[in-house]
């Protein structure tokens, strides 16, 4: 019989090292990386190099088998195992399960190293993108004790049984296929279905590697609304003894993605409005324990999501259990993302590979996703061609999903590359990194006319915020007030037309990108809904869940902007959500009067006189807040950039001349704007250039390599940046301006007139 053991604890840590004799180090326990503390601190200087694990075996201690296996459910990036000094395996991809047979090698007492490597490489996805790729051996690592003969354990992490259910009008049928290494004359197999009780419900015994089962008047798997799960297992059985066994919970359902009409479950319209999630927290990086994924779940489920856009990589085979059995419905995908590698092919096959294997019996799962934002530097033969043998090869191993991608904002309607998956999504920032946010439904209905066949939705949108307040919310401003009109405005445009297939917010959670410095708050992504640690829901957090949480579920009301006390307006704009369809406001127990708003957006103008105390009611439920009224504004409110060489309120901006706080847009407006900006980018490819000298001689560098030309794609997206956030930002290309610099740069557009605006 199988046996699984954890091998968590105790592991001798030593970094920065490659040496599997070396023994300088702590001890640690598992899932651990070593950038917990260096991975979202700013600066992009987080440790990437090579770190030893290293635990001593005793075989007497271990279960009796005839063969052990090494599990390692996560090792970032790369990694090679010697057990007693020889090297048995080495595995790219820091996102999988993968395993090592190590019965031969295992002595009396024996060590296993492990040298887990996450320094840049031109052959493991992903190198460039905008998150933190933490190192370390930070899932489990278990050591399977298997008889000689078992279920499959070498091929590709996968567990050995495959469960293809079809539904048939009210049955299922539901194939089984079983991968068995070393099975002999005598030994047979068995299979038994289970319902979610846990009742057997049917069983089949044989020496065929397949089984077909019919499940009659079937329980279909129907997202949130009823997740119903049936379990497989399966045993190979000798003389009545058990010799190994795998189990696997499956769902019955089917579903259809529509150019016109959207997502389809069972044959149900269901629409697809949901949330982006990276995997990471504050104080733990991607190390995470079976309590962080589950307080994830509850707040994705809390908000009202139906989807999960699982990003940028494969993630914890816990996570994708915990979405089968709360409904979500997932898209999963490899980091194949930003940069296309020429010599990285092989990796994303084999990527593929690992992560339909050991994820084909989710019903969760509804998508493949083969890329994100791979264009980013245009659509080259090479990267087409990644493409169509990424999407075949989906297509060969699954043939009951669906392959997509989610495009770069740059990318044109007309790009081959589009045509290569059988549905799209796009990433757009319409409002936050260029344009604003009315163009989001526009473009998305040019698309759907362009391409009528082609299902078209949302993979990324949203917007940063911190705990920056105003009552005059901007573009590029960082506030929640900002986000949260953000967002008040995509849900109207997004969710109102059917055609969408998907929506996904960027991002559910703030996330670790070492390389972001702005914000005030360096080293992270601040677009989530919720905080890096999950401690705060933002406003934004509660549009969401008024208009995708029934009120027969969870009735609520919440009073925004409970962080924005003191405030300088005599009337100040107070915003409300609720699902419920009636919102009064009491300011000091008087009522302000009631009010009714099918898009569950309440808007009150409220009298800011001495201290308030601020009630919203709804129906019985209240939420309450205070504001006071000051003189000058609070400047704990006003973004103040965490360790920048230069502050937008000490720049001097004169009346009627452009500075450094005004938007690239604006100033490119003008001929004169057009030429000081064509001066800033030559600097900017000055620096990148001595960057790439740098790295050629050795040193240190990452980040993003991008198209700076004035007239580029990504420049005429970032229009809506001010110069100051801009250089700012340039942090994530190892790109650095000192405080010199900038005011020089500042003085010069202090010259320049700003056009007088068209009556």
């Amino acid at each position: 019989m199988r046996i699984i053991e954890s091998l968590n604890a105790g592991w001798l840590f030593v970094k920065d090292t490659a040496d599997i004799t070396a023994r300088e180090g702590k001890t640690v326990d598992l899932p651990h990386t070593w950038n917990a503390e260096d991975g979202f601190d700013g600066g992009n200087d987080y440790f990437r190099g090579s770190c030893l694990y290293v635990k001593t075996l005793e075989k007497d201690a271990l279960p009796k088998a005839d063969l052990y296996y090494l599990e390692f459910r996560g090792a970032n990036s790369s990694a090679d195992v010697y057990v007693g000094g020889e090297k048995l395996a080495h595995h790219d991809g820091g996102y999988s399960t993968w395993r090592v047979n190590i019965t031969e090698a295992l002595g009396d007492k024996t060590d296993i190293a492990v040298v887990v490597d996450n320094a840049p490489s031109d052959t493991v996805y992903p190198q460039m993108a905008d998150f933190t790729f933490y190192g370390g051996l930070y899932r489990s690592v278990n050591l399977i004790c298997v008889s000689t003969a078992h279920f499959d354990l070498d091929y590709y992490g996968a567990p050995g049984i495959k469960i293809t259910p079809t539904v048939e009008g009210k049955d299922a049928k539901v194939e089984v296929e079983v991968y068995t290494t070393a099975l002999a004359e005598g030994q047979s197999l068995v299979y038994t279905l289970y319902d979610a009780e846990e009742n057997p419900i049917d069983k089949i015994e044989s020496t065929d590697k397949t089984a077909v089962f019919t499940i009659k008047d079937v329980h279909l798997w129907h997202g949130r609304r009823d997740p119903y799960l049936y379990c497989c297992e399966a045993e190979i059985v000798e003389n009545g003894e058990v010799l190994d066994n795998v189990c696997s919970a499956f769902g019955c359902r089917s579903f259809k993605i529509d150019p016109e009409e959207g997502f389809i479950l069972n044959g149900e319209s269901y629409p697809l409005r949901g949330v982006s999630r990276h995997q990471d927290r504050w104080g733990v990086g991607n190390a995470l324990l079976p309590a962080h994924h589950e307080e994830d779940i509850d707040l994705i489920c809390e908000v009202g999501a139906t989807t999960i856009r699982l990003a940028h990589y494969q993630h914890d085979q816990y996570f994708y259990d915990l979405c089968d059995r709360r409904g979500l419905v997932i898209w999963a995908e490899i980091p194949y993302i930003s940069k296309h590698m020429p010599d990285g092919r092989a990796n994303t096959v084999s990527q593929m590979k690992e992560l339909i294997s050991q994820n084909y019996n989710h019903p969760s799962i509804v998508v493949w996703g083969l890329s994100n934002e791979i264009s980013i530097g245009g659509s080259d033969e090479d990267l087409l061609e990644n493409h169509r043998i990424l999407n075949d090869l989906v297509h060969e191993m699954d043939k009951t999903r669906l392959t997509t991608i989610a495009a770069v904002s740059m990318c044109k309607m007309d790009d081959p590359y589009l045509q290569i998956p059988d549905v799209v999504s796009y990433n757009h920032y319409f409002g936050w990194y260029g344009g604003d946010t009315s163009m989001n439904g526009p473009w998305f209905d040019k698309f759907h006319a362009t391409h009528p066949t082609i299902p078209i939705g949302c993979s990324e949108y949203g917007c940063e915020a911190l705990n920056w307040h105003t009552s005059d919310p901007k573009q590029g401003d960082y506030t929640e007030e900002y986000q949260a009109y953000y967002h008040e405005e995509l849900i109207k445009q997004l969710y109102t037309r059917k055609y969408m297939w998907a929506t996904h917010v960027w991002n559910m959670f703030d996330f670790g990108a070492d390389a972001r410095a702005e914000g005030g708050e360096n080293g992270q992504n601040h677009k989530g809904l919720v905080t890096m640690d999950r401690k705060y829901k933002k406003d934004a957090f509660y549009a969401y869940k008024a208009w995708l949480v029934s009120p027969e579920v969870d009735p609520f009301v919440h009073l925004c902007g409970k962080r924005y006390i003191d405030r300088v307006e005599g009337v100040t704009k107070v915003t409300v959500y609720s699902n419920l369809p009636e919102v009064e406001l009491f300011v000091n127990g008087e009522s302000l009067g009631k009010k009714t708003a099918e898009d569950h957006f309440f808007y009150f103008d409220v009298p800011n006189v001495g201290e308030s105390e601020i009630v919203a009611k709804a129906g019985e439920l209240t939420d309450k807040g205070t504001i006071r009224k000051v003189d000058t504004m609070n400047m704990d409110y006003v973004l103040v950039e965490k360790g920048a060489v230069l502050n937008w309120f000490d720049i001097d901006a004169p009346e009627g001349r452009f500075s450094l706080n005004d938007k690239i847009a604006d100033i490119m407006s003008c001929f004169r704007g057009k030429l000081w900006f064509l001066g800033v980018g030559l600097k900017i490819k000055k620096k990148m250039n001595a960057n790439k000298k740098d790295k050629k001689a050795g040193k240190k560098s990452g980040g993003f390599e991008v198209d700076l030309k004035a007239d580029g794609g990504l420049m005429q997206m970032m229009g809506g940046f001010t110069v100051l956030r801009l250089t700012s930002m340039m942090g994530m290309m190892n790109v650095s301006f000192t405080k010199e610099e900038l005011l020089k740069l500042n003085k010069k557009l202090n010259r320049i007139r700003k056009p007088k605006k068209k009556a």
